[in-house]
């Protein structure tokens, strides 16, 4: 790599805030800072619950002119969800989002195409309802899909508006269900089966391609000096963000925590056996060849609905009050789709306590032990059987993303996968995003130096596991019921 230092700005799209980032990298440096940073609130309109992508384009407009002049922008964001274009490229109504209900009962009238083992044979992809293939069956008979001439994932529609260059970036097509993770291209066959278009999507781009350079009104507006390279990085945040997990030579789990928990390995090929299919365990595409074979777990979603519906109390009173109550007193399923919709939040919890028998959580402290005490026993779950189906035993777990700043969530995910715990970096998927894109632009090596330097200059927190997992074990029991 050149001696000299390179800045790159990082756009990074979470389910509920934007940011953009400055990533600064030299031969033994990496230094992140934030340049602007902007909510992201889904807008329910007549028709259901949308993305406002205008506003999150505007916010990444003032975040480039905050960032100041760089060698290069590349875009992540969540997953699945999408934008529609016509003929002249312009773009058909505001992206669904996910949590729309548009997909209810659509799993059913697919698998009655294709069996659920078969699309999990052929996608390796978990089974969720908002995964993008199900979307787009729910839109079969819509006037915008049946005007559609391009669909663009979310980070690389606004990498077209940007560039005026299409692309689909690979680590987040993954995510579709729509391709095959042995030829990590697209899956034909189901494409056919399905009555689903696959040429409606733009070529496939890999991590570390270039993408276009930003348009000249875009520099404009940015107060930018061109040119400025677009480099596709992993666009899907997880795969930034496992990118971005400081593991040397360690057999490791990663945790990818925030308003999801992205809770798997990373492996070299894909686990698409009829037990890994039962165990909704998900191979997703990775960076250089690598798949991300993870489960979802509903993550610090749940807690962020609660703090909502509370009045927003303060989160560091409330964490201390929860660390002090007692230990596994109740505990919900934190993979159950039940959780999925917004809307009292800490009513379901404790209608969820109350039908599995348990004690009902009462005050929010105890709403708060109860969600961290189950995220943490679900990590547990997903990181012993990705284990077991793997045939890949670790020794670490390494929490990465927003819930490494809570210290009582990975102390107690410590405990409950009985492994040490590495917690850092935060901003992991923006982190791997610049990482990317220095590599790109001629920072040598491979995802092995990128983790070492993430080693060298990133701060990390180790927690030990406290006590056996016997009580960890019983908790889980109790859930499962008789």
């Amino acid at each position: 790599m050149s001696a000299a230092v390179k800045s790159y700005a990082a756009v990074d799209l979470g389910a509920s805030s934007g940011r953009v980032m400055v990533g600064r990298v030299g031969p033994d440096s990496l230094e992140l800072t934030e340049a602007h940073r902007f909510p992201n609130r889904p807008v329910r309109v007549p028709e259901g619950l949308r993305w406002d992508v205008l506003g999150l384009y505007a916010g990444v407009l003032e975040g480039l002119k905050a960032a100041g002049q760089v060698d290069s922008v590349g875009i992540d964001s969540w997953a699945v969800d999408y934008g529609l274009l016509d003929a002249d490229g312009a773009l058909l109504g505001n992206p669904v989002h996910y949590r729309d209900a548009r997909t209810e009962g659509i799993a059913e009238k697919v698998w009655a195409t294709v069996p659920a083992d078969e699309l999990y044979a052929a996608t390796g992809l978990q089974y969720a309802p908002f995964n993008t293939l199900y979307q787009l069956t729910a839109a079969r008979s819509s006037a915008q899909l049946s005007s559609a001439r391009r669909l663009l994932l979310i980070p690389d529609l606004l990498t077209y508006w940007l560039t005026g260059e299409q692309g689909t970036e690979l680590t987040n097509a993954s995510t579709t269900q729509l391709i095959d993770p042995r030829t990590r291209d697209w899956a034909y066959d189901i494409g056919s089966r399905l009555g689903i278009d696959l040429s409606l999507f733009a070529p496939l781009r890999q991590p570390g391609d270039p993408a276009g350079v930003l348009r000249d009104a875009v520099l404009e507006e940015t107060g930018l000096t061109g040119p400025v390279p677009v480099t596709a990085v992993g666009s899907h945040d997880t795969a930034s963000a496992v990118a971005a997990v400081p593991a040397g030579q360690e057999r490791f789990a990663y945790i990818c925590t925030g308003t999801w928990s992205l809770a798997g390995l990373e492996l070299d090929a894909p686990v698409l056996t009829e037990e890994s299919r039962a165990a909704n365990f998900t191979n997703e595409l990775g960076l250089d060849g690598t798949v991300r074979y993870l489960r979802n777990i509903m993550g610090l979603w749940l807690l962020q609905e609660c703090v909502r519906a509370w009045g927003e109390p303060d989160l560091g009173t409330l964490l201390l009050e929860a660390s002090k109550g007692e230990a596994l007193r109740s505990v919900v399923d934190a993979g159950d789709a039940a959780f999925l919709a917004p809307g009292r939040m800490p009513e379901r919890i404790a209608e969820a306590c109350r039908a599995s028998g348990q004690p009902v959580p009462e005050s929010p402290a105890e709403v708060t032990r109860c969600i961290l005490d189950s995220l943490a026993l679900a990590h547990r779950e997903a990181v012993q059987d990705a284990q077991r189906l793997a045939g890949h035993p670790v020794d670490v777990v390494h929490v990465v993303g927003g819930g490494t700043r809570n210290a009582l969530l990975c102390q107690l995910t410590a405990d409950a996968c009985g492994l040490p715990v590495v917690a850092g970096p935060t901003e992991a998927a923006a982190l791997g995003n610049v990482l990317v894109q220095a590599r790109a632009h001629g920072l040598s090596g491979d995802l092995a130096e990128m983790r070492r330097l993430l080693v060298r200059t990133q701060p990390l927190t180790r927690y030990e596991p406290r006590g056996g997992t016997e009580r960890w074990r019983a908790a889980h029991d109790r859930l499962a019921g008789p």
